[in-house]
């Protein structure tokens, strides 16, 4: 097993506070910008975009940091690799919140709240932005629903409209809290989601035919499910991690409920798991072992002893990891106060 990365691919950006959340722009010409989310236990938090200067200094510069109320639970980019809708961004937290990235400022466009009759909200545990119809967003719940939003973005080049958004449905998902949710590319990428949640079950859905779910796996303990990831490449496969679990379940959704891998190398509990974007056979790991590991899943149902890749100096706990959607090569990682982006 070797490891990664070699000398000079690794750039590293030290925030002002610890981080959670971490996101790859999309947009072509924003190549290396990523925003992080802070983690502060108060109600204060931060959100900042730092882009790399690939040619000058090689450093890593913020350039737009605000306000958010409570951490940012997820951080995403609209998946607008051509270019074409506005350059706006999404946090959840307490709500979802829909933002325009500029230079220094970065402009609050929405807060999205389907509970209008109450003060009380529901905070939201994890959202997905549908990559082939980017006016759609789902958001998963401690209140044991999922939301579809519809958002009008504006998106003709050059009009400054503000974004808005409406609930499209909303559904009780899960028999307890949900903690993920992902669009599946299957069958065109649009209709199709899944989620976790603490009765430790995936489920999926069909937003044709919201009567009915499937569920795919069932945790033998019912312990929480934390984590749900698709395959980028091929929609049969899903990745889901427990709670303080050190391993991460393969599933395949032609065959529910049976793991069909388990990755079992890391040492203590593992926070983050990401397909790659341009192979249907990697995904990366990382957890509280300071490790970010690199699997090659091809010989299913053969068991996956190792990791091809191993990345094991991180000076703390692992607790996001990114790979790049358009820098494939990259693999982005939060721990303590630091961002990393490795070269793979």
């Amino acid at each position: 097993m070797a490891s990664f990365p070699k000398r000079k691919e690794i750039y590293k950006y030290d925030a002002p506070w610890p981080l959670y959340s971490v996101n790859w722009s999309l947009r072509p010409d924003k190549r290396f910008r990523l925003a992080l989310g802070s983690f502060v236990e108060e109600y204060n938090n931060k959100v900042q975009i730092v882009s790399l200067d690939e040619n000058a200094s090689s450093e890593f510069t913020a350039k737009s940091t605000f306000d958010h109320p409570y951490p940012t639970t997820k951080i995403m980019w609209i998946p607008d690799s051509k270019g074409v809708f506005p350059d706006l961004l999404a946090t959840s937290g307490d709500y979802l919140r829909v933002w325009r990235a500029g230079e220094p400022e970065t402009r609050l466009e929405c807060v999205l709240n389907n509970n209008k009759n109450s003060d009380f909200c529901a905070p939201l545990t994890s959202f997905d932005w549908n990559e082939v119809d980017q006016n759609l967003i789902g958001t998963s719940s401690i209140d044991t629903t999922c939301t579809i939003w519809g958002l009008e973005t504006g998106q003709v080049l050059g009009r400054t409209s503000s974004v808005t958004g409406h609930v499209k449905t909303q559904l009780i998902a899960h028999d307890k809290e949900v903690y993920d949710i992902t669009f599946s590319r299957a069958g065109g990428g649009r209709d199709m989601f899944a989620s976790v949640g603490a009765d430790g079950s995936v489920r999926m859905f069909d937003l044709r035919h919201l009567e009915h779910s499937t569920i795919i796996y069932e945790d033998p303990r019912h312990t929480p499910l934390l984590r749900l990831a698709w395959n980028k490449q091929d929609p049969n496969y899903l990745a889901t991690v427990a709670m303080d679990a050190t391993e991460v379940i393969i599933l395949d959704v032609r065959l529910p409920c049976v793991p069909v891998a388990r990755l079992n190398n890391h040492r203590a509990c593992v926070n983050g798991i990401a397909w790659a974007p341009h192979s249907s056979c990697h995904i990366c790991t990382a957890g509280d072992d300071h490790q970010a590991l690199i699997w090659d899943i091809q010989q299913m149902p053969l068991a996956i002893e190792d990791p091809i890749l191993a990345y094991t100096a991180a000076e703390g706990e692992i607790n996001q990891i990114q790979w790049g959607a358009t820098q494939p090569d990259w693999i982005a990682i939060c721990y303590n106060k630091c961002l990393e982006i490795l070269r793979v």
